[in-house]
């Protein structure tokens, strides 16, 4: 079984631009590369925008999409690349609508491909990009701020190197160090050049272990906030198109054994996982593999006795007390939630909230009395 790529609906603006290119078009990509005060798209937001007009991302609350879709056309076309300016001081910033009190620094560059001659952004480059985006693999972007260099740099076991182009050491151990926490931001070098490191962390994902019900509506729910849903049920009965009608067989809809899934997909820190099988024998392995993964959360179905139950059960495989916190359950926000919709939307506001560290998130691990 190999390594899913992200479902469509969960592309990147860079997979868009590099289908584009592919495809024989002009594309430019625009990146946020600085804000101050209250901008409406953090720094390493991006958008992509192909020369007969097709656009893929945001760099703003849709305040200056135009004013950026106009000057992409002009570099695509031959103009050098430029970072465009955008402040509540500017008159121009009036004139595109950004009003919210911040500014904006955007930098836009063509891709430079036969279609394109003239881009500054290596295709290849664009091509180990989304390579990466694809495989899970840690990474980040990294180049001049003038647009002038640019290099590729990628986490290997408990560092980093630089897997395209060059830069200074002190720029790809910055890079590591903004893989972790995943914002991007300017770092200077020993000679004082600014650079802009934008970490590529592994999109968000949902393993929904059990193709029951509730992980329909689960599944559905999860795409629409970002999370690229893996549904796992050896039982093909259950696990059918028919029944997940937007997951792909022996891609996103899985017909191993739980564990083994889970093996050969690799948990990493990006990832959820979501037993609702009710079956020991499905949700106990898969919870024996969550409990040795860095997985940001872990959640089970079932009722306080069940849950219990299984509990004791992990605790003689010698799971710790402090492990099996980690194990939220029974699964969900308590918002007396009833029927596979509701429970379904209980599941995924939970795991928002751990994502996100929020309140609501705190104390809702198991709890020996």
């Amino acid at each position: 079984m190999t390594v899913p790529a992200p479902p469509p609906q969960l592309l990147t603006p860079l997979d868009h631009a590099l289908a584009w290119a592919r495809a024989g078009e002009p594309v430019a990509l625009a990146t946020v590369t600085g804000t101050w005060g209250s901008s409406p798209r953090p720094a390493g937001s991006s958008m992509a925008i192909s020369a007969s007009g097709a656009v893929e991302g945001s760099v703003s609350g849709g305040c200056v999409e135009t004013d950026v879709m106009t000057h992409a056309q002009d570099i695509m076309a031959g103009s050098p690349a430029q970072t465009l300016e955008y402040g509540v001081s500017s008159a121009r910033a009036w004139e595109v609508g950004l009003a919210c009190g911040g500014r904006l620094d955007v930098q836009v560059e063509a891709v430079n491909s036969p279609a394109c001659p003239t881009g500054t952004f290596p295709l290849a480059l664009l091509e180990q990009v989304c390579a990466c985006t694809a495989n899970r693999q840690a990474a980040a972007l990294v180049r001049l701020q003038n647009g002038a260099q640019h290099a590729l740099v990628v986490q290997t076991g408990q560092g980093s190197t630089v897997q395209f182009g060059t830069c200074p050491p002190e720029i790809c151990n910055a890079a590591h160090a903004r893989m972790q926490h995943g914002r991007s931001g300017a770092e200077a070098d020993a000679t004082g050049q600014e650079w802009f490191v934008q970490p590529l962390v592994p999109a968000p994902r949902l393993l929904i272990v059990g193709a029951v019900h509730i992980a329909q509506s689960l599944a559905r729910m999860a795409s629409m906030v970002g999370l690229a849903p893996i549904v796992i049920d050896p039982r093909s009965a259950l696990a059918t198109v028919q029944r997940f009608p937007g997951l792909v067989p022996e891609q996103t809809l899985l017909t191993e054994w739980p564990d083994e899934a889970m093996q050969t997909l690799g948990i990493d820190p990006m990832t959820a996982i979501a037993t609702l099988t009710h079956d020991a024998k499905l949700d106990d392995p898969t919870l024996e593999e969550a409990l040795r993964s860095p997985a940001f959360y872990i959640g089970a179905l079932g009722s306080r006795k069940t849950q219990a139950s299984r509990m004791d059960r992990l605790r003689t495989l010698g799971f710790t007390k402090a492990e099996l916190a980690r194990i939220r359950g029974p699964i969900g926000l308590a918002i007396g939630a009833v029927g596979a919709e509701e429970i379904a939307l209980s599941i995924l506001a939970d795991i928002v909230a751990v994502r996100r560290q929020a309140p609501l998130a705190q104390a809702r691990g198991w709890q020996y009395p």
